[in-house]
């Protein structure tokens, strides 16, 4: 019986491809075009090819980007700009609040684990007002844990009361997601994300947050 569903947040609740691009889009005219008329497009696709999909620290990329692109820019002050700034364009997928409400009216306990900096991606979650959907949130920087280390998906399910095959897992990530939360004893969930193209085993997928409900509704009547 399934009594808990657990969330990643980037790309699983949070956009993140529209709201970093969202959030560049912005810095580069505030700030970089002002130091230097360079092509807007190149220089936003560059930013995104370094960032990685969030893998790289942004330390890395703002010293990369000054350096590729000639900038007479401090990348401190970039990346302060970036921690403090990021939020305001977090954006959430669709149906995000239409399935933890109907999640939360059916008496799930729900749950978020993400990796990143405790600062950062707690200004995220409340810049998308979601936290109060979720009896517990784990960031790896507090926790002194990653994913896809199944610590601490057991440290969640230890914390909300439920045995690790009582839980189900949502993410877009095949290893640090979906695998991990398999590894731990969990139904892994794949939110699909069509840049991963190696094959992998998931207990589900979706397309839509929505899916979800049906997918456990499907299992609990098992």
């Amino acid at each position: 019986m399934i009594r808990s569903i657990i969330f990643d947040l980037d790309g699983t609740i949070l956009n993140r491809n529209s709201s970093l691009y969202e959030f560049i889009v912005d810095q580069y005219e505030r700030i970089i075009k002002k130091a230097k008329n360079i092509d807007k497009e190149s220089y936003i696709n560059r930013f995104i090819e370094l960032d990685n999909r969030g893998y790289v620290w942004k330390d890395r990329v703002y010293q990369e980007l000054i350096k590729e692109f000639d900038l007479q820019l401090d990348w401190n002050e970039l990346l302060a700009d970036y921690k403090n700034g990021f939020c305001k364009y977090a954006r959430p997928f669709p149906n995000t609040f239409e399935i933890l409400e109907k999640l939360k009216e059916q008496d799930y306990k729900l749950g978020m684990i993400t990796n990143g900096f405790s600062d950062f991606q707690s200004s995220n979650i409340h810049a998308l007002g979601i936290q109060k959907y979720f009896e517990v949130i784990l960031i790896s920087e507090v926790e002194g844990l990653r994913k896809p280390d199944p610590a601490i998906f057991l440290r969640a399910a230890d914390l909300m009361k439920v045995l690790p095959e009582e839980c189900v897992y949502v993410g877009d990530h095949p290893i640090n997601d979906v695998t991990a939360s398999k590894n731990a004893g969990m139904k892994g969930i794949w939110k699909e994300d069509t840049y991963y193209t190696d094959q992998f085993e998931y207990d589900g997928l979706v397309r839509d947050l929505l899916e979800i409900e049906t997918i456990i509704e499907q299992w609990n009547c098992e």
